[in-house]
């Protein structure tokens, strides 16, 4: 049995995580922290855990940590830098679902967190998370860097494309829809319902934080440098994302779906549906599933990709649990076969 440690287990990530490893047959949590709700019930914050989570929130303590086998992060940016050193001395493993060690260019990172990077020595060992790209190195990781939710659906959607290196990587756009969740459970005024219900709406369009982190990973996949458009946009839902991608082809004698359904055919989490296909949020909901589908307009040569996931679960926590799966050494598929809720 695996020991598990959650340290920030007040927000969605950490709520994510707290359901999907009560579920899971070779893990166990014993350490939750959280400097603000430090003694109260779990189920007092979260009360569908009610008889499921039997544990109190702790102040975070580097001793209690250390005897876990595992701890996941699921702290805001820039705090995981501050106790992963002392976590990983002590010989426990450590998945961090912020983008802390994400990106490898420190100078970078600073520049769009607006912060000093605290543990820049870590970072050139840190395993990016992404399991149907980077399996092997997750097996033998301390330290794996978690990949946001906006960020496994660009990669996974063109990731087929981009190996076969039949795209024009100078020139590749990502459309990107979130839930509401995606902004985590702090108060804010343009995440009230209000707000929110009833709308459609594009942000960040000159620059997101996340684009430095999905640029880097196309890049690796690609072999060289790419040309990344990338917008974001917030859904009046609670959680899900709706990616859709643009391409053009340049070698156009390639049959796009069998690519994709080659590329996932043994992915245990990535579904690839049947040609002419649309996929839905509501379909990986409160799954761990990432389902596409490739489209052709006309025959020609722009190729679009539609990709869905859950943006608390394959894009953040369902993730996390898959990484830990992989380096523990336990089926890849354990404590996360659910279905999508529907409705």
């Amino acid at each position: 049995m695996v020991k598990i440690g959650i340290v920030g287990g007040t927000g969605y990530t950490g709520a994510e995580l707290l359901r999907l490893l009560a579920g899971h047959p070779n893990a166990k949590v014993t350490v939750i922290t959280s400097r603000t709700e430090a003694g109260i019930p779990v189920s007092n914050l979260y009360p569908s855990l009610r008889g499921v989570v039997d544990l109190c929130f702790s102040e975070p303590d580097v001793d209690s940590l250390a005897s876990c086998d595992l701890v996941f992060f699921a702290t805001p940016h820039g705090v995981a830098q501050n106790t992963v050193p002392a976590i990983l001395a002590t010989g426990t493993k450590v998945i961090d679902l912020s983008a802390d060690f994400r990106i490898r260019d420190i100078p970078l990172w600073e520049q769009w967190y607006g912060q000093p990077h605290g543990a820049a020595e870590l970072v050139p060992q840190a395993v990016y998370g992404l399991p149907e790209y980077n399996r092997s190195a997750i097996q033998s990781a301390d330290l794996v860097a978690c990949p946001g939710c906006y960020p496994t659906s660009v990669q996974l959607g063109l990731m087929p494309l981009l190996q076969a290196g039949c795209v024009d990587i100078s020139d590749l756009i990502a459309n990107a829809a979130s839930g509401v969740s995606g902004a985590g459970r702090q108060a804010s005024v343009a995440n009230l319902h209000p707000e929110v219900s009833d709308s459609f709406k594009a942000y960040a369009a000159s620059g997101h934080r996340h684009l430095p982190e999905i640029e880097q990973g196309l890049a690796d996949m690609a072999g060289s440098e790419v040309g990344l458009t990338f917008v974001p946009h917030l859904l009046p839902i609670n959680r899900g994302i709706h990616t859709t991608l643009y391409a053009n082809l340049t070698a156009t004698e390639v049959d796009v779906q069998a690519l994709f359904e080659q590329c996932y055919a043994n992915e245990p989490f990535v579904d690839v549906l049947p040609a002419g296909s649309h996929p839905e949020t509501r379909s990986v909901r409160g799954s761990n599933f990432c389902r596409i589908s490739v489209h052709r307009p006309g025959n020609g040569k722009k190729v679009v990709v539609l990709v869905v996931e859950d943006n608390l679960t394959k894009g953040a926590s369902g993730q996390a649990v898959q990484c830990m799966n992989i380096m523990f050494a336990l089926p890849e598929t354990a404590g996360l076969s659910m279905a999508g809720m529907v409705p």
